[in-house]
């Protein structure tokens, strides 16, 4: 069983950033895909961002594209997730999680094994 924690959420005014970390308890971490997600106020859980094991793809939802950056050190056991240009709509609980298996489509909600507890992003105006 793999342990998710992410670290990083808070408080920050439109057009700002944030960096959020995602650490994972095992080495097993390496061979996984890992993906960000993001749940909103009202709303249902969504896609935001997934690498693959190597590094080497990476999957944005169009919402994010050109401002957020996914990238991982498997040395760390960890991912994060760069966040730039902030706004108010891109706040929400946001979710690292993990895929035991490596699949062409990164952005399936179901298909993933592991889930961290969340950490909280607010964008105020």
């Amino acid at each position: 069983q793999v342990q998710l924690v992410e670290s990083g959420g808070g408080l920050v005014q439109s057009g700002g950033s944030l960096r959020l970390s995602c650490a994972a308890s095992e080495r097993t971490f390496s061979r996984y895909a890992m993906g960000w997600f993001r749940q909103g106020p009202g709303k249902e859980r969504e896609f935001i961002a997934a690498i693959n094991w190597s590094g080497g793809r990476t999957s944005y939802a169009d919402s994010v594209k050109g401002r957020f950056t996914i990238s991982r050190d498997n040395g760390k056991n960890s991912v994060y997730l760069q966040m730039n240009s902030l706004k108010p709509g891109d706040t929400a609980v946001y979710y690292c999680a993990a895929d035991r298996v490596s699949r062409a489509d990164m952005t399936r909600i179901d298909a993933y094994d592991y889930w961290g507890q969340g950490t909280q992003v607010t964008v105020s105006s």
